[in-house]
């Protein structure tokens, strides 16, 4: 890859974008619906394929590098975040994006996600969370719901499942957002946000597995109940959804939000919490709850990214390794 490009580019459109290789997913899998969108985000942003990568793991979703006319790797399980944080080191020029799914970042990867989000480094995070091991036939994931009845559970699971959002806010994480498949203006709009970020733009997405999760999000993605179970997170406005009928407040007793309805004991507008995206602590609140789940950006706040504080500190280092070669000190190394 070259620092400077060799010839002028047109404005490249999302089918430049798209690789000249057969997307083979299962059909009507949510990752179609996320490449699409991803095409788009990356044509809507202007970026440039010389100086983008997309880094994958192992699962289903970690065939994104093949199907986007850019850099890739698809790594080995779990270790996206590791292979990420090297080639954003090395090549800090490069616009990193990191696809992998839930049981590939949050099982194998854990560790290294983790240490990814706390270190802020400046990527994208793409983590499609289908709550099941699809590539390896439906076994139950961390993020596989109690009694879940799977392959490997089936009496239905007893562990508790995790929560992306609680994870990586506990972690550290300078921006987290929610958004499920198939809303594909908001899911858009919200990873453009995760680009323009500095630093960890981790993007939670709610993906459909057709053959081995069905309806996992049927109630939160549905016509007729998402108004119930989506709440929409804007910055300066108050925590409602249902329309407006239903907000969050804030009881001091639970210390936590709890539901109530606007014009019912008491309760109005008024009483709904407030969005500011850079309250960690409202935002490991809502990012707990499954009974009405927050979408759009959650939490976002400005921190050092571990790139910048890195390349700040290169040349000094360099000098240093330079006067230590040519100073008089001498090694043996037997």
């Amino acid at each position: 890859m070259s620092d400077t490009l060799d010839h002028p580019r047109s404005p490249l459109t999302a089918k430049d974008w798209a690789a000249d290789m057969e997307v083979r997913w299962c059909p009507g899998c949510g990752d179609y619906a996320i490449l699409k969108a991803v095409l788009k985000t990356v044509t809507d942003l202007g970026l440039d394929p010389d100086r983008t990568a997309f880094i994958s793991g192992i699962g289903c979703a970690s065939r994104f590098p093949y199907y986007v006319e850019s850099y890739g790797f698809h790594t080995i399980h779990g270790r996206a975040a590791t292979i990420a944080t090297g080639a954003k080191l090395a090549r800090p020029e490069l616009d990193v994006w990191v696809v992998s799914g839930d049981g590939d970042s949050l099982s194998i990867g854990g560790n290294h996600l983790l240490h990814l989000v706390r270190r802020n480094l400046d990527l994208v995070y793409l983590l499609f969370n289908n709550q099941i091991y699809g590539l390896t036939k439906g076994q139950a994931s961390p993020t596989s719901r109690l009694g879940q009845v799977t392959p490997s559970t089936p009496e239905g699971s007893i562990d508790q499942p995790v929560h992306a959002g609680s994870f990586v806010l506990g972690a550290g994480a300078t921006f987290y957002a929610r958004v499920p498949d198939v809303a594909q203006a908001q899911l858009v709009e919200v990873m453009k946000q995760a680009h323009d970020h500095r630093g960890t733009g981790f993007v939670e997405i709610l993906q459909n597995c057709i053959v081995y999760n069905d309806g996992a999000f049927a109630e939160v993605t549905g016509k007729a109940t998402a108004p119930e179970r989506q709440l929409w997170c804007k910055a300066g406005e108050p925590l409602l959804y249902a329309g407006g009928r239903k907000g969050l407040r804030f009881d001091p007793a639970a210390f936590d939000l709890v539901p109530f309805t606007v014009g019912e004991d008491g309760f109005e507008v008024s009483d709904a919490v407030v969005h500011d995206p850079t309250n960690r602590r409202l935002a490991q609140m809502l990012a707990a709850r499954d009974d009405v789940l927050a979408m759009g950006v959650v939490f976002q706040t400005d921190a050092p990214t571990l790139d910048g504080l890195h390349h700040a500190r290169r040349p000094a280092a360099k000098e240093d390794l330079q006067a230590l070669l040519e100073g008089r000190e001498t090694w043996v190394v037997a």
